[in-house]
């Protein structure tokens, strides 16, 4: 009898080692290797525990051809609807990811009760909470009464022998991928080969049947979806629900849609009687306002199909420290450093004895580069202790020569700061046609040297009339 062999599987990157070691060559990461048997290792499968078989010839069809059922099930839950593109596509798996108490089982069972109000067969297993659990939590969102079927386990082979009978389910809710485990494999629940066995299981049962199925992962200190990176790219689409926890609002992110874009967002408020959306996120940002403090500059940006206004806060003060600090909160470091950069080579402006911090109001996270030229604005009026207009939007992208570049969709971000009654803008020259509203009476610098002198000489003014 030939002698098993075993082999060594990181739990953080799946890398396959032939022999233990502390740390793994791949991803770095300390005390990540499990031993596991070849059986259950990557790589294998059904066929290596048995003979393998001849395969079977598989009908081959053509792309076009009719339809049986509708393409997507719309929830009714516009913001979530959004976020995946229309709704949840007909033997789609899908990948929810976030922190711990963030939200993630209560907006499912707000989805869940949704559309089982809309005569869909809807399917909620969980692996981490007990039935009466999930029952309280419906009672307070105040959905006990929907037609949502409920289970408390975590055999894959059981969930699915359970959910064959009776009608297919139109929407299966597992609540959480590491807590599932599959007679197939040998090791531990939550390890890399169960949690991508237990995946690849449900995927193959999306896929034949046509039910969608939604997977619930954990996420890492990092930030990211805690098990194998294999597993988002076996599944169509991978949301990440984000939200600080100092705020009561909640952003479900795409970050990989096969059926949609994957650069929109739903916003969602947090309150006792669950998740509430918000239609118009902007209000929301810029809701606790001050419009007449020094270093606030209001960013006209776009999140998919969707403008959305957000204040960014700039503090300049002189350091007592050889090197000064730099802090920012919602925006990327380098990006900061570039524009502090090009502020000091090319306007004159100089920040090496001052500390800045930098904070997008909210808690709102900013990831486009159009907002180089509001962030610009907000440490100027900072430094210069000026206060900007109330009434003006920034956005344009700042190249390392200076200029400021045009981004896109500046019509759409302009008609998002008329609705909410704002009567300037300032961006980039050269941006798409621009008719009519406040973009008609904008102001367009070409160098950022012209923004700098336009508050500059805004600065003047006030000391002359003083």
């Amino acid at each position: 009898m030939a002698k098993t062999r075993t082999q060594f599987i990181c739990q953080n990157c799946g890398t396959v080692h032939t022999r233990w070691a502390g740390k793994c060559d791949a991803c770095g990461e300390w005390n990540t290797l499990i031993e596991e048997g070849t059986n259950s290792g990557i790589g294998s499968g059904p066929a290596s525990m048995r003979s393998a078989r001849k395969g079977r010839a598989v009908a081959l069809t053509t792309l076009s051809g009719d339809i049986e059922d509708a393409p997507r099930i719309a929830s009714g839950i516009g913001e979530l609807d959004r976020a995946l593109g229309g709704g949840f596509v007909r033997g789609s798996a899908i990948l929810v990811g976030g922190d711990p108490g963030i939200g993630k089982s209560t907006l499912l069972t707000q989805a869940a009760a949704a559309l089982a109000s809309r005569g869909h067969r809807i399917v909620y297993v969980s692996g981490e909470e007990a039935v009466a659990q999930i029952r309280l939590r419906a009672q307070r969102l105040g959905v006990a009464n929907t037609a949502v079927e409920l289970a408390a386990e975590t055999n894959v082979e059981d969930i699915l022998a359970t959910i064959a009978d009776g009608k297919r389910p139109d929407l299966i809710i597992l609540d959480s991928i590491q807590t599932l485990w599959t007679d197939m494999a040998d090791s531990a629940p939550g390890t890399v080969t169960q949690v991508r066995s237990s995946a690849q299981a449900m995927i193959r049962y999306a896929k034949s049947t046509g039910a969608a199925v939604v997977l619930v992962g954990h996420v890492t200190k990092e930030g990211q979806i805690a098990g194998p990176r294999v597993v988002e790219h076996m599944v169509d689409a991978v949301l990440y629900f984000e939200g600080e926890g100092g705020h009561h609002y909640r952003i479900l992110r795409t970050v990989k849609n096969r059926f949609g874009p994957t650069d929109e967002i739903g916003v969602f408020e947090m309150s006792d009687k669950g998740l509430r959306e918000v239609a118009n996120p902007s209000e929301l940002f810029l809701g606790e306002r001050h419009a007449k403090s020094p270093g606030a500059a209001v960013f006209a940006g776009m999140e998919g199909t969707r403008p959305v206004l957000v204040e960014i806060q700039a503090l300049v003060a002189p350091s007592p420290l050889g090197t000064p600090r730099r802090a920012v909160v919602g925006w990327d470091s380098p990006r900061l450093a570039m524009v502090l950069a090009v502020l000091e080579a090319h306007c004159g402006v100089r920040f090496a004895t001052h500390d800045v911090y930098l904070n997008v109001a909210g808690g709102y996270r900013i990831s486009e580069p159009a907002a180089d030229l509001a962030v610009a604005a907000a440490l100027v009026s900072s430094l210069t202790g000026l206060a900007l207009p109330a009434d003006c939007v920034y956005f344009g992208e700042i190249s390392l020569s200076g200029a400021i570049r045009p981004v896109a969709h500046a019509q759409q971000r302009l008609k998002e700061a008329e609705k909410l009654g704002f009567g300037q803008a300032v961006l980039p020259k050269g941006s798409e046609e621009i008719s009519g509203g406040i973009g008609s009476g904008s102001f367009q610098p070409a160098t950022l040297t012209d923004l700098v002198v336009r508050i500059a000489g805004s600065l003047r003014r006030n000391t002359d009339d003083d």
